[in-house]
């Protein structure tokens, strides 16, 4: 039985609560849309600073569409955090799935690109002294929390950085972030991110 990701954030919230001083969080962000929920559950109990690292994203342009989708969330939500973007480099990604490229969605290709931008999170959070990392992966439907979570445990072990579990799409969260896209315009983007996943648009689509 797979652990409730959800539940377990939930009670770490509120254990949080009893302290007076904020953790940092470093947040790993996929996009505006994901990140809006995340966002609206943990600045409470957290000093975020969010993370657009996503070298997975094809082509550039895509790449800075979505970067300005996450600025202008920011922006109109009216959080006062920084962001940062390291600087765009596609074939991080590709060198590393070299090998996986044929295979299909949902497959190792794609945990390997969890792995790769958790790995980047936890390097940055230890490097700014940040508490916590954890990502927005998990808000959408077609990603699976346990694996991005499980990802995300191991890492921690190697960077001595704790990671949040998390599962954003839980208690209605993807349903939330269509409202908040509505509600502030944001691009919804009809696939992952890779040129691998572009190929699937109008077969399977992935829209997160």
């Amino acid at each position: 039985m797979q652990e409730n990701y959800s539940k377990i954030m939930e009670q770490h919230l509120r254990n949080l609560k009893t302290t007076d001083l904020k953790p940092s969080l470093l947040l790993h962000s996929c996009c505006g849309p994901c990140s809006s929920v995340a966002l609206e559950r943990l600045t409470d109990y957290f000093n975020v600073t969010l993370l657009f690292y996503n070298p997975n994203i094809q082509p550039k342009e895509e790449f800075l569409k979505r970067q300005n989708e996450q600025q202008k969330l920011i922006a109109k939500a009216g959080y006062n955090i920084n962001i940062i973007t390291p600087k765009y480099n596609e074939q991080e990604f590709l060198e590393y799935v070299t090998g996986l490229e044929s295979l299909p969605e949902r497959s190792f290709r794609c945990q390997k690109c969890f792995e790769l931008r958790l790995k980047k999170t936890a390097q940055i959070a230890k490097e700014t002294n940040s508490n916590y990392f954890t990502t927005t992966l998990t808000t959408s439907p077609h990603k699976d929390a346990h694996v991005i979570n499980q990802i995300g445990l191991n890492i921690a072990k190697d960077y001595k950085v704790e990671f949040l579990c998390a599962d954003f799409k839980k208690k209605d969260g993807y349903k939330r972030s269509i409202e908040f896209s509505k509600k502030y315009e944001l691009y919804r983007q009809n696939y992952c991110g890779c040129l691998f996943s572009l190929k699937n648009v109008g077969k399977k689509a992935s829209k997160v």
